[in-house]
């Protein structure tokens, strides 16, 4: 379609030398000072008037109005602090409300954009998403940027997007205009010097008044005094000027602490009504923010997960420091988040991500640009510091973990929802920076996963602005031979929600330990165990025999495969026998009764090391400290937290920790005793388990039970058993009022191995008030406190409460009679499914002619009950 090309600019001297303004044009000028760029400014504002043209006005800049006091324009003040992806919408909102027909715009400075985002990134950004906006509209704006005082990041991307960039110049009082782009146009003396001078611009001619001009005017290029100082480098500038008069004892007092607020605000948070942004004032000094903004890659902030890692150790720091000098060293490095920003806009996904969030069709969108994002480009100068990253660390290996703004804050943990990858970090510098970036890539990608999005979907975050940094760590551990790896890798809670025996102490915290790698403790893998201690009674295990605990010990071991340069499982036995010396009396136990069997069966070296962890949790001071390290970070919190950690021993039979992660652990409710319901007649009983049962102790009517019939189930194939947990997600997410829903079924929920249990997503689940695993299907299944951060994170955060059935052993029942006797509601519900009525149960209150389902739960004491009664003296928490 042709444009518009009779419009003005307000000077009509001006125009001709443009060769005319279109519609669509963005007027940028560059101009030393606000009052050089009035007189434009005010002209092109007076032939809107003139001219019965519609002026919208942009206000956000704390510079002057520059609309004419009573000249008519259309205001709209906005708050650039508020962040970029909540200013940016209201942009576009009126851009569309105000729709075609050469409407004007006029913004303040860009230049005070930059300020308070801190980033010629995002500015550009901005510019980039802007400008081709109004250029689609037909629209006329005019925008002004501060000459010197940006680098390339924001000039470039301004000068590349919009029609029409002059240089406005003031010399002897009088205005000077060099036009440095004028999109699809040109003349002669388009490109000219040209003054300004009552209604008249022309060409200035002569070479003696040219040079005198352009010598006047200060270039960074020539002038090495004359820097690209932008806010994010300004501002680390000057806090290193206040860092030098501290150490000489001359700085002003209150100095210190408006640098620290402002350095707080630009890398950890600007949410000032966040416990977090609290914390980070009361606990990060100059240095500290300094020495995180040498390891910065890009600009903006460097995410939750960053933050809490940090803030953890300086916590320690100031107020353990005899426990501080217990913590390995770390030396991470942080991507900013206007690096994904620059990301999304660069590969032209940011419009999608923004339609995104009220779309009907989310995840089938969502889907899409994941698979976009996995292969988008990078900007250059970023991959020149990804080098420079990775030069750092050599051939050491390193994890990029996600570390987004909504991630590990009070209230949302975001467990698990965001990937981490394992880079091995071999082979020569390219091929090692090409998995760096697919590494990137995919983290960036899983912001769009419909795990995350049902999550803030759930949660009520979808609408918040939600950027990814991402945390560039070293492996913590060493190699051993083709292998790396620490020698442990675990997490703990300063609260133990783990309460599976009465000495348990749930105020001293409990700690789930593997050998190597912790990605073992944290995903929940379904053929293995970890090592769960709570910390006022380290030796006590649910296990009883000494064949139970070698059953339920840890066999697997996550390492990094120096040659398959990957993150790979191993078997316990093997890794032993590929590495040098280890810390055995640390690690392990001899199963001294398998070596008996095995030695009155004639067989010789049985192999009989069961990973115990006994010696570390007898003949060290590893729990005691480890309470200590993490009450005194929830004491600072003012909340229980959990941490990510490894162990690793030096020659000397020391340990060091190194701590990887910490965050605010979000436990629902109490573990109280509630009073058990009196007169249950065993035949009402639907469920019963002796534990474990992990969450708080409850007593609530229930509206459904929806029973998975585990020997329907096990009869399925692989696809039919994924199928079973599509049906299960329809069946838990229909739409209507909120139901107290007890989920019940075969095996692990949310297994990755389906023979192992229903596979079924978070997001098909997230209504469950409780989640039952039966132990059938396997043989070797168990349920189990090895729960895995992430998953036992997940019930956590949605108010879960977990339930382990073993049918036959004391105190557990699974009445399949009685739940396939009652009515079942599937067909009604989806009536599509009325032929799976024998694999799928869906009993429904309503339907039960009177009678109630109840649930009775006691964390405490370890039982759990689900029940149909005419009525119930249970009390309520």
């Amino acid at each position: 379609m042709t444009k518009r090309k009779d419009l003005s600019s307000g000077i009509p001297a001006l125009d001709r030398v443009l060769e005319g303004v279109w519609a669509g044009d963005n007027i940028v000028l560059q101009v030393d000072d606000i009052a050089d760029f009035l007189p434009f400014a005010h002209r092109y504002c007076e032939y809107t008037r003139n001219a019965g043209r519609k002026l919208v006005y942009f206000r956000f800049a704390d510079h002057e109005p520059l609309l004419p006091e009573g000249l008519p324009a259309e205001v709209h003040e906005l708050d650039p602090s508020a962040g970029f992806e909540q200013f940016i919408p209201e942009i576009l909102t009126v851009i569309d409300r105000n729709g075609h027909d050469a409407v004007y715009y006029l913004f303040d400075s860009l230049s005070g954009l930059a300020v308070d985002w801190y980033s010629d990134r995002m500015l550009g950004n901005f510019f980039r998403l802007t400008c081709p906006y109004l250029f689609d509209y037909d629209t006329v704006a005019l925008f002004m940027l501060l000459r010197n005082v940006h680098t390339p990041l924001a000039t470039r991307a301004i000068h590349t997007t919009a029609q029409i960039v002059l240089d406005i110049f003031r010399h002897r009082d009088e205005l000077y205009i060099l036009p440095l782009k004028v999109w699809e146009r040109r003349s002669p003396t388009m490109y000219m010097l040209h003054s300004w001078i009552g209604d008249e611009v022309r060409p200035v001619t002569r070479s003696v008044e040219l040079a005198e001009i352009r010598t006047s005017i200060p270039q960074p290029w020539i002038d090495p005094s004359v820097e690209w100082r932008d806010p994010w480098t300004s501002a680390f500038a000057e806090a290193r000027e206040v860092q030098e008069r501290l150490r000489a004892g001359e700085a002003a007092p209150g100095e210190e602490e408006a640098h620290v607020q402002r350095l707080v605000r630009m890398l950890l948070s600007r949410d000032e009504t966040d416990d977090v942004f609290g914390l980070c004032l009361e606990h990060f000094g100059l240095d500290d923010l300094l020495a995180i903004g040498k390891r910065m890659i890009g600009t903006g902030q460097i995410g939750g997960k960053s933050v809490g890692m940090l803030l953890a150790r300086k916590i320690l720091q100031r107020t353990k420091p005899d426990l501080a000098g217990r913590l390995e060293v770390h030396d991470s490095s942080y991507v900013g988040s206007d690096v994904f920003y620059s990301y999304l806009v660069l590969n032209d996904c940011w419009w999608d991500r923004y339609r995104l969030k009220g779309a009907e069709d989310l995840f089938d969108r969502a889907r899409d640009l994941e698979s976009r994002l996995r292969t988008g480009a990078l900007p250059p100068v970023v991959l020149e510091q990804f080098r420079e990253v990775l030069e750092y660390f050599g051939q050491s290996p390193v994890i990029v973990r996600s570390s987004s703004l909504l991630e590990d804050a009070y209230g949302n943990s975001f467990s698990g929802k965001y990937e981490s990858v394992f880079c091995g970090n071999q082979g020569n510098p390219e091929e090692r920076l090409a998995d760096f970036i697919e590494a990137v890539r995919t983290i960036y990608a899983s912001t769009m996963s419909e795990e995350a999005l049902s999550y803030r979907l759930h949660r009520g975050l979808i609408h918040r602005d939600e950027q990814m940094a991402l945390l560039v760590q070293r492996v913590s551990g060493e190699f051993h031979g083709d292998l790396y790896y620490p020698h442990i890798g675990g997490v703990g809670y300063s609260f133990n929600p783990y309460v599976w025996h009465k000495r348990i102490d749930p105020a001293q915290g409990m700690l789930r330990l593997v050998f190597g790698l912790g990605t073992r403790a944290v995903d929940r893998h379904d053929d293995d165990y970890t090592r769960v201690v709570a910390l006022n009674a380290p030796m006590l295990r649910p296990e009883g025999s000494t064949d139970e605990i070698r059953t339920y010990s840890q066999k697997a071991v996550n390492v990094i495969s120096l040659t398959e340069n990957a993150h790979a499982p191993r078997s316990f036995e093997e890794v032993l026998a590929a590495s040098g010396d280890l810390p055995l009396q640390m690690l392990t136990s001899r199963d001294l009764a398998l070596e008996q069997r095995a030695r009155e069966a004639g067989v010789h070296n049985v192999f009989s090391e069961v990973l115990t962890f006994e010696g570390l949790l007898t003949r060290t001071a590893f729990p005691a400290e480890m309470h200590a390290m993490m009450s005194a970070v929830a004491e600072a919190y003012r909340h229980p937290v959990d941490i990510e950690f490894t162990v690793n021993f030096n020659a000397d039979g020391d340990y060091l920790v190194n701590l990887l992660q910490c965050r605010p652990f979000h436990f629902v409710g109490e573990l109280t005793h509630l009073p058990a319901p009196a007169d249950i007649l065993p035949a009402t009983v639907l469920l019963k388990t002796a534990g474990p049962v992990i969450g708080h102790s409850m007593a609530i009517e229930v509206d459904r039970v929806v029973y998975v019939v585990p020997e329907e189930y096990s009869a399925l194939s692989t696809n039919d058993r994924f199928a079973t947990a599509s049906l299960v997600g329809r069946v838990m997410n229909q739409p209507g009022e909120k139901r107290s829903i007890v989920l019940a079924g075969p095996g692990r929920w949310g297994t990755r191995m389906p023979k192992l249990g229903v596979p079924a997503m978070l997001s098909q689940i997230k209504n469950a008030t409780v989640l039952c695993e039966v132990a059938e299907m396997h043989a070797g299944l168990n349920p189990d406190l090895s729960l895995g951060t992430h998953f036992f994170n997940d019930l956590v955060d949605l108010g879960i409460l977990y339930m382990g059935i073993k049918p036959g052993s004391t105190g557990s029942l699974l009445n399949a009679d009685l739940l396939q006797g009652l009515p079942n509601a599937l067909g009604r519900i989806i009536p599509e499914a009325s032929d799976k009525g024998d694999l799928v149960r869906v009993i429904d209150a309503e339907d039960l002619d009177g009678r109630s389902i109840w649930l009775w739960s006691d964390v405490l004491e370890q039982r759990a009950i689900v029940f149909v009664s005419d009525r119930c003296e249970v009390r309520r928490p």
